[in-house]
């Protein structure tokens, strides 16, 4: 459920910092928007619960982990941003309703997925499963949230019953390593892109590959390096499914450095036709998010030796407004009530911002008239 508040991304303003003593590496909302989650470099993946300002560590990884991803309970309540007091922000929450239960799935980087039941007091994993030779790099759960996608660094796409574990499926076919996954909202399709800038759409039913379609300018082979560089590093669906957008670097001239310009693709789903979406600026960096806001603007978030947002109009392809951020942004994530993102920082912070515009001044009382 996404509540369609009115937004303004040149309104967008931090609500608060949520830091941490690692470097962060991703971050994603739980489905009612309570919770915020962000995996870091020490291994472990912090909870900080934005209703009451707690912070609780989930430990169970024995490497860094990327991907995330919820499977909910059904009729999940957003919590909204706009009529809830973060308790992050300082004083708590007036009131504390019980938490909705879920499913967090996450995947590390020696190819462990674990299983979490992410709305207790302190989660442990209920279940580990070896799912891939290699490390995970992204985890995606159904529209009806009974299967999990998850991709790897061994070419591969596999498929999950996340009730018990079971392997569905596995889908081979890529040749290279597999960076990110997202399911249709449709509910029938499957995505997957590598590093070459490969993308392949599944049909679930089948298992077979529908079509690809084309992002290699988010890849190049630095002949003087001998080494690959780019990737998809994210994708996503509008809610329609009508629009597909990935994110990554391009324009590289230094492979060792990663000196290059982040860049957005968005394909039109019926067609795949492509158009680029570009900065402004001239920003040396990678695109690591991307998302598509419930109003059609498309945004990412990136970072090279700063952070930044992105903001573009689907339509023309316009960069509307960038923000930059006090941190190298290396994941988003968008609140599922659609007014505020969130971002994973290098420096061990996650950064709240809404996009909705500051709420007025209270008006200064009048004084009452003097007699005469």
């Amino acid at each position: 459920m996404t509540v369609n508040a009115p937004t303004d991304p040149t309104k967008t303003r931090l609500l608060t910092e949520l830091k941490h003593a690692r470097p962060l590496i991703g971050c994603r909302f739980d489905p009612s928007g309570r919770y915020l989650f962000a995996s870091a470099e020490d291994d472990a993946i912090q909870r900080f619960d934005l209703l009451t300002g707690a912070k609780t560590s989930l430990l169970g990884h024995k490497s860094w982990v990327r991907g995330m991803a919820f499977s909910p309970s059904k009729g999940t309540p957003v919590v909204s941003l706009a009529t809830v007091q973060l308790g992050a922000l300082g004083g708590g929450a007036t009131t504390v309703r019980k938490p909705t239960p879920f499913t967090l799935l996450s995947g590390d980087y020696h190819g462990n997925l674990l299983w979490w039941n992410g709305a207790e007091e302190a989660p442990k994993p209920t279940r580990t499963v070896a799912a891939h030779d290699g490390w995970i790099r992204a985890v995606a759960v159904s529209t009806d949230g009974a299967t999990a996608a998850t991709c790897g660094n061994d070419n591969l796409v596999k498929l999950w019953s996340i009730a018990d574990g079971r392997p569905i499926r596995t889908l081979d076919g890529h040749k290279s390593h597999v960076y990110n996954v997202a399911f249709h909202p449709g509910g029938q399709r499957l995505v997957s892109a590598d590093l070459k800038g490969t993308i392949k759409d599944w049909d679930l039913g089948t298992g077979s590959v529908v079509r690809e379609l084309d992002a290699k300018v988010l890849h190049k082979y630095d002949t003087g390096f001998a080494a690959d560089i780019g990737g998809i590093r994210g994708i996503g669906f509008d809610a329609a499914g009508t629009r597909l957008v990935c994110t990554g670097i391009t324009n590289v001239s230094n492979a060792f450095a990663g000196v290059g310009n982040p860049l957005v693709i968005l394909f039109d789903w019926k067609d795949g036709t492509a158009k680029q979406l570009k900065p402004k600026e001239a920003f040396q960096g990678t695109g690591w998010s991307v998302g598509v806001l419930p109003s059609g603007t498309v945004i990412a978030a990136g970072g090279g030796g700063q952070g930044r947002i992105w903001f573009w109009n689907p339509d023309d392809g316009t960069n509307s407004h960038t923000l930059t951020v006090a941190a190298n942004a290396r994941d988003m994530a968008l609140h599922p009530d659609g007014t505020a993102v969130a971002l994973a920082g290098a420096n061990g912070s996650c950064l709240l911002y809404t996009m909705t515009p500051a709420p007025a001044p209270p008006a200064s009382p009048v004084a009452p008239a003097k007699k005469a």
